[in-house]
């Protein structure tokens, strides 16, 4: 495995596997890598010859007050773990290798960045955008790997690929869950093990909202009333937004039709959680 910092470098790494016929697979990461990166990294070894992971903390995309100096950074443990996935490249740059200057030019997605996220982390999703945009054009990959449970910057970056025609696929992996059903993410490592029994409700709560759907309860109000009611029994949770949205538009519906996601969005001490499910109206096929 080749660790490369700088952007001339990867590029010369990832041509030289392309002239020899070989696909690439990515996987952006901020590092802090756990079991659900290494399933990205796994499916891009399987369904690709030569794979690319890199690791950068932008910081563009944090906002004010959020984690940017605690987010956790353990890159030789990162290394090693991709290492041990069989990734053939990792690349590490650092600020001034992605944003060199004043960085004047910016990737807006309108619409799908209104609601959901974009409506509590105003310029995040301007940034991932941004950030996504850059690595793309940096890596030049075949396919790129993300996962379902962050839904919403899955969806903000298959649009601007296909808005901004990339010669690229993007793949969006199931989301890996812990024993008790917590999504696993970075930020699971601030939470005290009381609140991380405490979060164990959000999987409940979407759980439950699989078997309102699954039963003929499809008006949201009554699906969110009900999750509410569940993640309310942990003592820790300061619930900030629980949405039934149209699975591809991402805007609020009334009354699951045919596809929806069930996204929340939860506050645990100093971790800010989410997480969602697809639903699917019974009778109605995808």
């Amino acid at each position: 495995m080749k660790i490369v910092k700088t952007i001339e470098s990867v590029r010369t790494v990832v041509e030289a596997a392309r002239r020899s016929g070989k696909t690439i697979g990515f996987v952006p990461t901020m590092g802090a890598l756990h079991i659900g990166h290494i399933s990205l990294i796994q499916a891009a070894a399987k369904e690709c010859d030569f794979v690319v992971v890199s690791i950068f903390v932008n910081p563009t995309q944090f906002g004010a007050g959020e984690d940017l100096e605690k987010y956790p950074r353990t890159l030789q443990q990162d290394l090693k773990l991709c290492d041990k996935a069989g990734v053939d490249v990792v690349f590490t740059p650092e600020n001034e290798t992605m944003y060199p200057g004043q960085n004047l030019t910016w990737v807006n997605v309108e619409k799908l960045t209104d609601r959901l996220c974009g409506q509590f982390r105003p310029g995040h999703f301007r940034a991932v955008a941004t950030i996504c945009n850059k690595l793309f054009n940096i890596v030049q990959p075949d396919v790129a790997y993300f996962g379902q449970k962050d839904a919403q910057q899955a969806a903000v970056i298959k649009q601007i690929v296909a808005d901004l025609n990339m010669p690229l696929q993007v793949v969006v992996c199931p989301t890996v869950r812990e024993e008790n059903g917590l999504a696993v993410s970075s930020r699971n490592r601030y939470l005290t093990d009381q609140q991380k029994k405490d979060a164990a409700s959000i999987y409940q709560a979407l759980v439950k909202a699989q078997q309102l759907v699954d039963a003929g309860v499809l008006e949201s109000a009554h699906i969110i009333a009900a999750m509410r009611t569940i993640l309310q029994q942990g003592s820790s949770i300061q619930v900030e937004y629980i949405s039934v949205v149209d699975a591809q538009t991402l805007q609020p519906i009334d009354t699951i039709v045919s596809q929806a996601l069930i996204a929340i969005a939860v506050r645990i001490g100093p971790a800010r959680l989410i997480d969602n499910i697809i639903v699917q109206a019974p009778g109605n096929s995808v």
